[in-house]
């Protein structure tokens, strides 16, 4: 390679007409949003005759990355800034001290980023992936893209130009040994990534229940912990296993696949014409292998099956949907107004339609009566039915052979007041005593001290109380008593989830409990949040965190508070620790570099 790093320009690159035309596209995502911009990005490069394969960080083997030539990565970001899980295991291998930094010298790669202008950390992960990347001896061929979801055009306002802007490069890089043969690439309705038959029987397994990273749970208990008259349905699980199956550590994850209710399943299926042949099985052969497929899914479906388990018709659509429903619908004024929509133009009209409102896929497909989706397409207007990931909220040494979640159910009305339900939460919600369901376990980000002198200080307003749970019981089981728990809610006799165990360890002096209750003050007066109990513990709080070298732990949502926790022990820092407020600053930063603030927190 004769450019150097950071120089852009395919003009200094040496070309290689005769290497394969293969690349290679890994994604990190947490909503799913990654995957679809992967396929995409795979689908364009079809036009530079290149050959995809698309595969998530977490399930692509290491070892291998050295042997790869042209690599693409797509990567989400999350919570305040941090890395998709999917991520996590790849990036800490790149962190290695002992990697070489000529380690990629014989790799091209370029990065693309998906976030959200409206936190601090735009693409962050994206970022830090490329500098290490570029650290270890790869070359970046083209400038890093980031995706805005505030955008007009959400991801695809940088997407698309970022997109032709590679193209360029991998045709400068990667000449077609006939000028002429990019022309000859056809253009306009893709493919569908299946191929379908029908056939009269299935007797295979379904393959989530021979997936050795899933387990077979018990339900012992689904008991609402908010009042019966709030407003929020907060839920109380409980899964018991077999034998040590299901081993944990605080802060770890609980994957679940949900089913989209039966009832809903069956009206979708009479709206898309579908109810004859719902049940009609037929088989499922990956043809376009540059596309990804759900995950667990079996050779042989039916319809029903489809939109029960893996794909999600109650999404929000995103453009390149009515891009492909568009070849589908036979009605002229149909067909004008999604064109419309797919335009530059039509953006804010479609934005208006669709995102605004939250209008999903099953509700636009009622709208548009003329489309008729062949069944060999479904996996390309439909995204997966993705699994949730909850925060497990219980020590295995407390509770063995058991894992307990707590689970805000999603419930609200859209601003055209029609009421929505989320799909997990609502299968959570009817399950009862004594069903069974498979549940995954994924390593979290949340490390907990063995000396028994170092202070946690843990921050969990609302479900954010779940991974804290779990670090309480696991620190109350080994002894240690100089645990910190600022919890938030609304109202002390509404929302104060767990209360009363959180009084009883603290009563028993295994725990410090400070509780803010935002909305119990007078009418009138300031609200008092977590952030506010830290303010005014800034002598305590130096002392755990500074003195003794503590641990803060923050979770829960990525809105205003987890930055607001910050600045808080910030100022904790500068006034009790005699530091300038530029000192205090980079004092936090240290924590979190050196692992003594851990965030686990979610859009």
């Amino acid at each position: 390679m004769s450019a150097t790093h950071g120089d852009h320009g395919e003009e200094n690159l040496d070309q290689n007409p005769s290497a394969p035309r293969e690349l290679l596209i890994l994604y990190a995502t947490e909503t799913g949003t990654a995957r679809e911009t992967a396929d995409r990005i795979a689908r364009e490069c079809r036009r530079a005759r290149f050959q995809s394969r698309v595969q998530s960080m977490d399930a692509y083997p290491q070892e291998a990355l050295i042997s790869e030539h042209l690599i693409i990565f797509v990567v989400s970001t999350t919570g305040w800034g941090a890395e998709p899980r999917a991520m996590t295991s790849l990036w800490n291998m790149l962190l290695r001290s002992d990697l070489p930094d000529d380690l990629f010298e014989d790799m091209f790669f370029c990065v693309f980023g998906l976030g959200d202008t409206a936190y601090e950390k735009f693409c962050w992960p994206a970022k830090k992936l490329s500098r290490r990347m570029q650290s270890l001896g790869g070359y970046e061929i083209c400038p890093r893209g980031e995706g805005d979801e505030q955008h007009r055009l959400e991801i695809d306002g940088a997407l698309d130009p970022w997109v032709e802007h590679l193209l360029e490069v991998l045709l400068h890089l990667y000449p077609l040994p006939s000028p002429h043969e990019q022309d000859t690439i056809p253009v306009g309705q893709p493919p569908p990534r299946v191929s379908v038959r029908d056939v009269a029987s299935d007797s295979s397994p379904v393959p989530l229940d021979e997936d050795e990273e899933y387990h077979t749970a018990l339900v012992k208990c689904n008991t609402r912990i908010t009042a019966e008259d709030w407003f929020q349905d907060v839920r109380h699980f409980e899964f018991s296993f077999k034998e040590d199956d299901g081993r944990y550590n605080p802060g770890d994850v609980a994957v679940i696949h949900p089913f989209a209710a039966a009832s809903e399943v069956d009206s979708f299926l009479v709206t898309m014409g579908w109810a004859s042949v719902a049940d009609d099985l037929f088989t499922v052969e990956h043809i376009m292998r540059d596309q990804t497929l759900p995950d667990h899914l079996p050779n042989i479906v039916s319809l029903r099956t489809l939109f029960t388990r893996y794909l999600d018709f109650n999404a929000v659509p995103r453009r390149s949907f009515f891009q492909l429903l568009r070849y589908f619908a036979t009605d002229e004024l149909e067909r004008e107004k999604l064109d419309e929509f797919v335009s530059i133009e039509g953006a804010d009209e479609m934005y208006d339609y669709c995102q605004h409102v939250k209008r999903t896929i099953w509700e636009v497909l009622s709208e548009f009566r003329s489309a008729r989706i062949p069944r060999e397409y479904v996996f390309d207007l439909f995204p997966p039915l993705r699994p949730r990931e909850f925060s497990i909220a219980s020590s295995i040494e407390f509770h063995p052979r058991e894992i307990h979640l707590c689970v805000a159910i999603v419930r609200y009305r859209t601003k055209l007041k029609i009421p929505r339900k989320g799909v997990c939460t609502s299968y959570l919600t009817g399950l009862q005593s004594g069903d069974t369901l498979r549940i995954g376990i994924r390593k979290g980000f949340i490390s907990l001290p063995t000396d028994a002198n170092t202070p946690v200080v843990c921050v969990g307003p609302g479900t954010g109380i779940a991974p804290m749970r779990a670090v309480i019981e696991q620190r109350v089981f080994a002894g240690y008593s100089n645990t910190t728990l600022y919890f938030g809610c609304r109202s002390a006799h509404k929302d104060q989830h767990y209360r009363s165990e959180w009084e009883v360890y603290a009563e028993e002096q295994k725990l410090r409990y400070r509780v803010a209750c935002s909305r119990d003050g007078p009418e009138g007066s300031k609200r008092t949040y977590v952030q506010d109990l830290i303010q005014n513990d800034a002598r305590d709080i130096w002392e755990m965190l500074g003195q003794q070298r503590g641990i803060l732990i923050i979770s829960g949502s990525s809105n205003k508070m987890p930055a607001a926790v910050r600045k808080a022990v910030q100022g904790a820092v500068e006034t009790m620790g005699g530091m300038s407020k530029s000192e205090a600053v980079e004092y936090v930063a240290a924590m979190e570099r050196d692992g003594r603030l851990i965030e686990e927190c979610w859009s």
